[in-house]
């Protein structure tokens, strides 16, 4: 990736594990590789507002002995898509059922009852 352009971000997380990517998502291939020719391209000038860390991020990892690194994120791409409607209707599930919960507590809470 080009850690030179105005749209690469790095985020390091407490596990040490790094992500590297680009914020427009244009890198297909990231964290290994951006578009040979990319359009949107713009040198980094200046991080007048940014603070720089003074840890160093670890390397970026080696890149898959796949043929086609795209059509292999493309398909974890799709496995976190799908995933993400099910994981979404769980939480508004469980959301729902805490409201329902706290407007209805046990009658010998009768100090919780809220007041129409």
């Amino acid at each position: 990736m080009r850690e030179e352009c105005k749209h690469f971000q790095s985020r390091t997380y407490a596990s040490g594990d790094t992500a590297r990517f680009c914020s427009l998502d244009l890198a297909p291939e990231a964290p290994w590789r951006c578009p040979a020719i990319c359009p949107r391209f713009e040198r980094r000038v200046g991080d007048a507002a940014f603070q720089r860390g003074t840890l160093v991020s670890p390397a970026t990892p080696d890149e898959p002995q796949s043929a086609d690194i795209g059509t292999l994120l493309d398909q974890a791409e799709d496995i976190i898509n799908t995933a993400g409607p099910t994981i979404v209707a769980e939480v508004r599930a469980e959301r729902e059922r805490q409201r329902i919960a706290a407007e209805n507590p046990p009658k010998w809470q009768f100090w919780k009852k809220r007041r129409r």
